[in-house]
């Protein structure tokens, strides 16, 4: 199976740590921005980095645009460029367009033109779109430290019908499950015993390399 490939334009603060955690995962990643100073900062760490303006339908089409499954517009201040921007790649069929919205009003104009995914940063943060991005399973992801982190994974169908002792995720992951959510209600003690449902949603504590792994192995 071939690894997704993101292409992140705009590389503000949203959009750089967008692409940073992407990139460390492991993902293809090219990064877009007009300004030639941000890309050559960014260069280093993504696959590949390049100065272009995106409201040039011409200049995405080079860049192969289409051929990304996931396209992230973080394109910070300036509304006209995040709307044109999007509306390009929507004409160029890129199979999933993530857009970073500066208000409301501009998030609904986002959503009509066909944006799959609208973000507001107040309400999202990088990292927390980047986990959400490889797998839809990651309901949330949160820094406790800088090297530990929660994450909200849905039990997908790889894992229900398993109980704890069967999937093992300490032996073979090193992360700890510090609960099992179930139609609304929190078990903080899950018996080694009881078999996951669908619907059932695990609290995960890790170092972020292993939850990383584990996020992966099931990521489908």
């Amino acid at each position: 199976m071939a690894k997704k490939q993101y292409a992140v334009i705009g590389m503000g603060r949203f959009g750089t740590s967008v692409a940073k955690e992407l990139s460390g995962m492991g993902f293809d990643v090219l990064a877009i921005d007009s300004s030639e100073q941000r890309i050559q900062e960014i260069s280093g760490i993504v696959t590949h980095a390049v100065s272009s303006d995106s409201t040039e339908e011409e200049a995405l089409r080079a860049l192969g645009i289409r051929n990304f499954d996931v396209v992230v517009v973080a394109i910070g201040e300036d509304i006209q460029s995040s709307i044109l921007t999007t509306l390009i790649l929507k004409d160029l069929g890129v199979p999933a367009i993530i857009v970073k919205a500066k208000n409301e009003l501009h998030g609904k104009v986002l959503q009509k033109i066909g944006a799959d995914k609208v973000i507001f940063p107040e309400r999202d943060m990088g990292l927390r779109v980047a986990h959400h991005l490889v797998s839809p399973n990651i309901l949330d992801y949160i820094e406790i430290s800088d090297d530990y982190s929660i994450m909200e994974l849905r039990a997908n169908a790889d894992m229900i019908g398993q109980n704890m002792r069967e999937l093992d995720i300490r032996a073979r992951f090193g992360c700890n499950v510090m609960g099992i959510r179930s139609e609304g209600k929190m078990n903080i003690s899950p018996d080694p015993d009881d078999r996951l449902v669908d619907g059932d949603i695990l609290v995960i504590v890790g170092n972020k390399d292993d939850l990383t792994k584990l996020e992966l192995a099931y990521s489908r």
